[in-house]
């Protein structure tokens, strides 16, 4: 072989290999969520695991896509949240915000992401106005929501006896909506409510919220919070002998991990709604092991399988639209394609952006009834897809025609 011939071979060889590293489309993906405050055992870190295994599970670099993963703490602050999301959107070069619990932070970044044409998947805020005034074609709604959550426990509790209720509520975006949608449910159901009262978020002191519930003598006080506000409500409520006293407690939203920081003495009876629980299928408890070895331990809550579930839905739209570019494009394309994961099964995305599946009812076990650490739930009831979420036509949602 010549100098000449080996020369052109060596070159058309380092020319196809750099054609296929330029082949692979770069996707940056940012998980902005609490990582260091009373939301970050449920979302925090966990999530950002959670994007990474869906990344590898997807084998990015076989459909043609190099993925980086960045996460910041919002701190639970929509100032701070919109700071870092404009960073992300218009110096580092981030195609899509996944997670983003509370609600006040992930509406700020709704807006930020429809401006920029890029890419929200909100699994971690709870507020139904993602998928109503505030529907945008950049977000999608993936995990749960405060009609859902209404629908479901308030529902249920209303149908099984408990009519008069009292709301204790976080005072923002998130417990104003899971207290108008679970308000609406009780009234529509024939319950009555007796009143409300709304405390700082976060909170640590509830005594003087706790004493105008138990002094309304209504039988349901239901906690329109979330996270370690939720746990610190149970706690100090079974300090003043509330449930003994014949009132019940609503955790009207409740994750796994506030089950495990209360212990099944204070949590047992509970009843509250959610879209995953890692011990209903193999599938689940793979995903769960593979997690608990990476954390501590510790297992999965709905909002770390929903960044899993929307981060390898996103990817599947990414590569069939080619580019990550065009934020509204990869939206209708990840709406036209139906959802289908481990975790979740088979799904779909509506126009207004919310993601359709299964929602359950659980109860907390007895302290004798589980078998283990995190082996806390009863199934009491599965919501089926269609009825689990806000009818399409009832959310005032602009997309929809």
């Amino acid at each position: 072989m010549s100098t000449k011939t080996l020369f052109m071979g060596l070159a058309a060889a380092a020319f196809m290999a750099s054609s296929s590293v330029s082949a692979q489309t770069l996707v940056r993906i940012g998980v902005l969520n609490d990582q260091s405050g009373l939301y970050s055992d449920l979302t925090g870190q966990g999530s950002v695991w959670a994007a990474r295994k869906a990344v590898e599970d997807f084998d990015a670099a076989a459909h043609g896509l190099t993925v980086e993963i960045v996460s910041a703490d919002h701190q639970n602050r929509p100032d701070v949240g919109s700071t870092v999301a404009r960073q992300w959107y218009d110096r580092d070069g981030v195609h899509m915000i996944v997670d983003v619990p509370t609600s006040s932070v992930a509406l700020a970044v709704n807006e930020l992401t429809r401006e920029r044409n890029k890419v929200f998947i909100s699994s971690g805020a709870a507020t139904s106005d993602l998928t109503g005034a505030a529907c945008s074609p950049n977000t999608v709604h993936w995990t749960y929501d405060t009609w859902s959550l209404a629908n479901g426990t308030g529902r249920a509790i209303v149908e099984t006896g408990g009519e008069s209720w009292f709301f204790i509520t976080a005072d923002y975006a998130f417990g104003h909506a899971l207290e108008r949608d679970t308000m609406a449910v009780v009234q529509e159901s024939g319950g009555d409510v007796r009143g409300s009262v709304r405390h700082p978020f976060p909170g640590s002191d509830f005594s003087s919220f706790l004493l105008q519930a138990q002094a309304s003598g209504a039988q349901i006080i239901g906690l329109a919070n979330a996270g370690g506000d939720t746990v610190n409500s149970v706690k100090q409520a079974a300090e003043f002998g509330i449930v003994q006293g014949g009132q019940n407690l609503a955790a009207l939203l409740m994750f796994i991990t506030d089950v495990h920081a209360l212990g099944l003495n204070d949590a047992q009876g509970l009843l509250f709604t959610e879209a995953w629980y890692w011990d209903m299928t193999d599938e689940n408890r793979a995903f769960a092991e593979e997690f608990a070895a990476a954390n501590r331990g510790n297992k999965p809550t709905m909002v770390q399988a929903g960044v899993y579930s929307g981060v390898l839905h996103y990817l599947k739209a990414v590569a069939e639209v080619g580019s990550p570019e065009d934020g509204a494009a990869v939206v209708e394309k990840m709406k036209e394609m139906p959802t289908e994961d481990p975790l979740f099964g088979e799904g779909e995305i509506r126009a207004d952006g919310r993601k359709i599946h299964d929602m359950y009812l659980f109860e907390v076990k007895a302290p004798g009834d589980s078998t283990g650490p995190w082996d806390y739930y009863n199934l009491r009831a599965t919501i089926p897809a269609d009825q689990a979420f806000r009818p399409l036509e009832e959310g005032g949602c602009a997309l929809v025609n």
